[in-house]
């Protein structure tokens, strides 16, 4: 028997997971700029480079997911978080594009892995206390994410060595870890102990899929906004370097602020309602910024556009994990069922920058970001598909 105490425990120690897993990753990729310099890396080695974290990503998925489904996911994410904390400083050391790529592909791999394992955790204790909590979790990541990346200017501004920066960051999220794991329900709470080889026999469930893809979508529209942004208001429509960066701000507050409410609303509505509703605000509202143009044009777009991508993937895990547990018992685990869409969302910012780039000289940016608006509304249609309440 889970007490409401152990909840409320494991709560707060899944928040801290997503809270400095975002401020990790956002404090690094704020000196990726030093990276280049330092390393007199080309734009296309640099590329490269970042491509590597992302294969170690999608390396780990799969495995980490049958892991956290064996051993159970809170097992997992307490080795993790200690993996992740130890393998960003190493990043710092790199000394050429070589090791710069091999240490960015471990990286990967501990980011995966804490990603999938607390995720997990999150829809495991959704089940448990029959509430939905992974749209918070989620929020904080955001607060992670913009903690991070202004800890990682800061440290740019002041010429402290990116080494010595990861080092810090990681040293004080090491001391956090350290009492964090104590708080995690028992890793028995989620195990899934399979037939020996019925897992592998069973064809994983054509759904799981068709909702990965949704959060392709999804990662693709996130990717856009964040990339291309500033470029569109600074390039198309002048805007002054401050300006210039209000679109993602205005974006970044509003997908904090719909994560934060968004397990509210779900729980009112439902979560098809939401993706529903959301898709419609997210695709319609970036569509009527680019119609209108202009700066204040723009950065109305990306303000809806955050709005309405802001609960897509907490939704989709939530829900995956319901499935896993109910439609598809001893077919999937939540763990795989997470990592399964982790792993299609995820290719959705790899392939979503340089898709946007091309449609961009072919019909101009400020009609490329059309895409991502169509996304969204075909998230908003498909949402009806599955029900995870």
């Amino acid at each position: 028997m889970i007490t409401t105490e152990q909840i409320s425990r494991a709560r707060l120690g899944v928040t801290l997971s997503f809270l400095t897993h975002g401020f990790i990753a956002s404090s690094f990729f704020a000196r990726i700029p030093d990276f280049k310099t330092r390393l007199e890396l080309s734009n296309t080695v640099l590329g490269f480079c970042l491509l590597t974290a992302s294969l170690g990503v999608l390396a780990a998925l799969g495995p980490v997911g049958k892991l956290a489904a064996e051993k159970g996911s809170a097992a997992v994410l307490t080795k993790a978080s200690y993996l992740l904390v130890m393998v960003a400083p190493l990043v710092g050391l790199s000394f050429n594009a070589i090791s710069f790529a091999a240490t960015l592909f471990l990286l990967g791999v501990a980011i995966a892995s804490q990603d999938v394992s607390m995720n997990t955790h999150g829809v495991t204790l959704e089940q448990r206390a029959d509430a939905r909590y992974l749209g918070r979790f989620h929020a904080f990541w955001s607060v992670g994410g913009l903690l991070g990346a202004i800890i990682g200017g800061l440290f740019a501004q002041f010429k402290v060595s990116e080494f010595n920066h990861i080092l810090l960051v990681c040293i004080v999220i090491a001391v956090n870890v350290y009492f964090n794991n104590r708080r995690f329900l028992d890793a028995s709470v989620d195990q899934h102990i399979y037939e020996e080889g019925a897992a592998k026999k069973k064809r994983k469930p054509r759904l799981i899929f068709i909702m990965g893809l949704l959060g392709l979508a999804g990662s693709i529209g996130e990717g856009s906004a964040g990339d291309w942004g500033g470029v569109l208001a600074r390039e198309t429509f002048n805007a002054s370097h401050f300006v210039g960066t209000l679109p993602f701000i205005a974006y970044s507050f509003t997908m904090v602020l719909g994560r934060f409410f968004g397990d509210q609303l779900a729980t009112k509505f439902g979560a098809n309602r939401i993706l529903q509703v959301g898709g419609v605000i997210g695709g319609v509202g970036l569509a009527t910024g680019l119609l209108v143009g202009g700066n204040p044009g723009i950065i109305f777009g990306w303000f809806m556009f955050g709005i309405g991508l802001s609960t897509v993937i907490p939704l989709l895990f939530s829900a995956a994990g319901s499935m896993a547990n109910k439609r598809f018992q001893g077919q999937i685990s939540p763990a795989e069922a997470v990592a399964m869409i982790s792993g299609i969302s995820y290719f959705g910012f790899i392939v979503g920058p340089p898709l946007m780039g091309f449609l961009a000289d072919a019909i101009t940016l400020r009609w490329a970001m059309l895409v991502p608006a169509l996304l969204a509304v075909i998230i908003s249609a498909s949402s009806r598909i599955f029900t995870s309440d």
